[in-house]
């Protein structure tokens, strides 16, 4: 498909946001910004052990305590059932009961244990220390590996495994599977590979704790619950089945939320802790998480061991990928930490056109903070396999790596919907020519001269080009696929668009955005399509009162799934208001012809515009018959495929070899995420993505000891790198329109964060190469860089 760039309009303007005023004026109403009268706080008591037995637990002194109105464990605390799992990957998963406070012990640092319910957030604290744990402590397992070994201990006794199952892409996979690689790997005149990279864990830190706020109306047996979510629907659903509260007297609102990064795509224990005592003590409740406590509360991500092997021929034309990966699930399975490793099943051979494909997964318990989706959850750690052992691939071939992705990336003649070997279609892609639109940003042959003059001249700072081409299988996605892969809900959303009588347009969104930017993008949307201001369209969302239907946002499908929900409703409203028209104008429907806003009697003067036919439609004096009053209409939108933006990203930085340190040079990303909205949101969420990724590849890393206690559990020894650590980003784009929805459109919002793991430590492998450095691991720490020269030097 040919690269296009879009004609100027409110689609593809680079429009200040919307939502911006507030946020940067301090008028932004955060959960705890909210207080309720008569409303309680409550402080949760966690486990200080990775795994202990827990043989009574003391609360009268804390219940004695000021201004304590109740202190409650799992015994007298009642909920109707465990927290809700929603991914039983096949048969063989595990998932034992969650209870929101641990019942029989704990297994990991910062279990629930009890929780006071006080007058003040300080009194709650004060008492919860007065809590008296008869603890056991027992022997903790914090490592994959030796988690699976005979006699480690068992996290989950009752199982009598720490296996929590596995799944193999030819057995699972409703995709069918064209080839095995197994030929491939034993034909002696194939060149193989065989790597192994650990992924460890990753802490999100949203800019906002977590935070919940259940407010009660007893006579009614009604509860809103203000929750800092990206899932306001799913949340409502899932607090139902685990608190029995009617769904219809719930609801749920997610007020301004300070980021989130899959960190707060969760129904967590204190969601139904809250909604659990604002139940039983008929009062409203407030929780709100301390910085420290969500090191060890809050959502963990990615830590994984992978094992890739690649199998090619002797030209360097890449004939299969064989992976299997092992995945940390911490103490429990929450809402969808099974399928993690499975969103990115089918893209470990990244964007190259191989032909046999395996794939299978081991899921694992540990004593640790359990894991989730964090940031686009199985694409980086798929993305960072392939382009890692692609560059060493082309190491032990001798081919530059540039050339050796050239010669295997699936060409664009094959598309659009061109099925890979993995069993999925891709909609549309370009990789050749992002990766040529990066490579002439960069000036690649400049820097390798430059790269072998200072190494020529025995200089200690040596500088390295990584590379990262990648795709994502994103805006997650049809109803039927997720239903064939177990995933207990759909990938639909809904949208609602209505003309209020003064000719203003609100617009209902159930994708919950908190931060990406869609009031703005989905304005612009609407505003070209039905020939409106952009300043007279409103967008609600995150309210499950104000929109009762939707699923939400994560996964990059805010616009992909939510936003073509809207034009599908959008051209609802166009049809009924083309009715209305040719009534008033006394003419037939074809006779009409729709532009900014306008339907014109074709060959004439005559016309009428859609807010004055909205004004028509709400006062109902003359409309046609069989035509209700309003104009307003509803679609949900179940998407035909995923939506599959892709990019080619580089990294130039200098690493002191004798000291370990490195200075990233500069970085620059060409994306392609289809049809751009609004330029300007684009690239703030591709400076996000990236800053998150070099994080990932040079700074953040949460180890435990073998006792299973946090090494990393503040921001001072975790390190969150800011501005001063980064370079200024060089940003370009290709454009590629998604031909599987009426917008164009794919996806963004993962983009850095996949790309930039690899593109880092491949820079990092290749400026030390020359000295027999094959791998450091992430985060390529000074200490870690240091000894990996080292090492080779001995």
């Amino acid at each position: 498909m040919a690269t296009t760039e879009q004609p100027p309009a409110n689609i593809g303007a680079r429009r200040l946001r919307k939502e911006d005023p507030e946020l940067i004026t301090g008028r932004s109403r955060y959960v705890d910004d909210i207080s309720i009268p008569g409303m309680l706080w409550a402080f949760v008591v966690r486990s200080p052990f990775a795994h202990a037995r827990i043989n009574g637990i003391d609360t009268s002194a804390a219940e004695a305590a000021p201004g304590v109105h109740a202190v409650y464990t799992a015994e007298t605390l009642e909920f109707a059932g465990p927290l809700v799992m929603a991914w039983p990957i096949n048969d063989e998963c595990k998932a034992p009961p969650h209870h929101p406070l641990t019942k029989d012990k704990a297994r990991y640092v910062g279990d629930p244990v009890a929780v006071v319910v006080a007058d003040s957030r300080v009194l709650a604290k004060d008492a919860a220390e007065l809590v008296e744990v008869d603890w056991e402590p027992l022997p903790a397992v914090t490592d994959i590996k030796a988690a699976l070994a005979d006699g480690a201990p068992l996290v989950h006794e009752d199982l009598g495994t720490n296996d929590a199952g596995s799944w193999i892409m030819s057995r699972d996979s409703p995709a069918p599977i064209r080839n095995a690689s197994g030929p491939y790997f034993e034909d002696p005149e194939m060149v193989t590979i065989k790597e192994e990279y650990y992924l460890g864990r990753l802490i999100p830190n949203a800019m906002e704790p977590r935070g919940v706020v259940c407010d009660v109306n007893p006579s009614m047996g009604e509860y809103t619950l203000y929750s800092a979510t990206q899932i306001p629907h799913i949340l409502r659903t899932t607090l139902t089945i685990t608190c029995g509260v009617p769904e219809a007297k719930l609801r749920v609102v997610a007020p301004d939320v300070g980021g989130g990064f899959g960190s707060k795509l969760e129904a967590y224990p204190e969601d139904a802790i809250c909604l659990a005592i604002a139940k039983t003590l008929g009062r409203p409740v407030k929780w709100i998480e301390e910085r420290s406590e969500g090191y060890v509360a809050t959502l963990h991500g990615r830590e994984m061991y992978q094992q890739i092997e690649l199998a090619a021929t002797k030209e360097g034309i890449v004939k299969a990928v064989r992976v299997k990966l092992w995945a940390s699930m911490g103490a429990h399975m929450r809402i969808i930490t099974p399928g993690i490793p499975m969103l990115g099943a089918w893209l470990y051979a990244g964007c190259y056109d191989v032909e046999a494909y395996d794939f299978e997964y081991t899921n694992v318990f540990t004593n640790n903070t359990f894991t989730d989706a964090y940031r686009g959850a199985g694409r980086p750690e798929a993305t960072y396999a392939i382009e890692r052992s692609m560059d060493a691939l082309a190491r032990k071939m001798g081919i530059d790596p540039v050339e050796l992705r050239r010669r295997n990336f699936i060409s664009g003649d094959k598309f659009p919907n061109y099925t890979i070997a993995s069993g999925l279609t891709i909609d549309s892609a370009n990789y050749h020519g992002t990766l040529e639109k990066l490579l002439g940003v960069l000036g690649y042959e400049e820097f390798r001269a430059e790269q072998e003059r200072r190494r020529a001249s025995g200089s200690t700072k040596v500088l390295g080009v990584g590379f990262s081409t990648w795709l994502e299988m994103c805006g997650i996605a049809p109803s039927r696929v997720l239903a064939a892969l177990k995933y207990i809900a759909g990938g639909w959303d809904a949208a609602t668009v209505e003309f209020l009588p003064t000719g203003t347009v609100r617009v209902l969104t159930g994708v919950s955005p908190h931060g990406q930017g869609e009031v703005t993008t989905f304005a612009q949307i609407v505003a070209d399509q039905l020939g409106v201001d952009f300043e007279d369209v409103e967008v609600l969302h995150g309210d499950t009162q104000v929109v009762p239907l939707g699923l939400d946002t994560y996964g990059s499908r805010g616009l992909a799934v939510g936003g073509v929900a809207l034009y599908k409703a959008g051209e609802k409203i166009i049809d009924k208001a083309r009715k209305i028209a040719a009534h008033e104008l006394e003419c037939a429907e074809e006779d009409l012809e729709f532009a900014n806003g306008d339907f014109t009697v074709k060959g004439t003067d005559r016309s009428a515009n859609i807010k004055a036919l909205g004004f028509s439609a709400w006062s109902a004096h003359n409309l046609p018959d069989g035509v209700e009053p309003g104009l307003t209409a509803t679609h949900l939108y179940d998407p035909p495929n995923f939506s599959w933006p892709n990019g080619a990203h580089a990294c130039v930085l200098e690493v002191d070899t004798e000291t370990g340190s490195i200075d990233i040079l500069r970085y620059i990303a060409v994306d392609d995420c289809g049809v751009r909205i609004n330029p300007m949101v684009v690239e703030g969420q591709v400076h996000g993505g990236v800053a998150q990724g070099i994080a990932e590849a040079l700074f953040e890393e949460a180890r435990y000891d073998e006792e299973g206690n946090l090494l990393h559990g503040t921001m001072t020894t975790y390190m969150v790198p800011g501005a001063p650590e980064f370079p200024s980003f060089e940003l370009d784009h290709t454009v590629t329109p998604s031909p599987t929805n009426p917008l164009g459109v794919k996806g963004v919002g993962e983009a850095g964060t996949i790309a930039a793991p690899p593109a880092v430590i491949n820079a990092v492998v290749d400026a030390l190469a020359h000295l027999g450095v094959t791998n450091v691991e992430r985060p390529a720490t000074p200490e870690r860089v240091w000894k990996a020269i080292q090492e080779a030097r001995s």
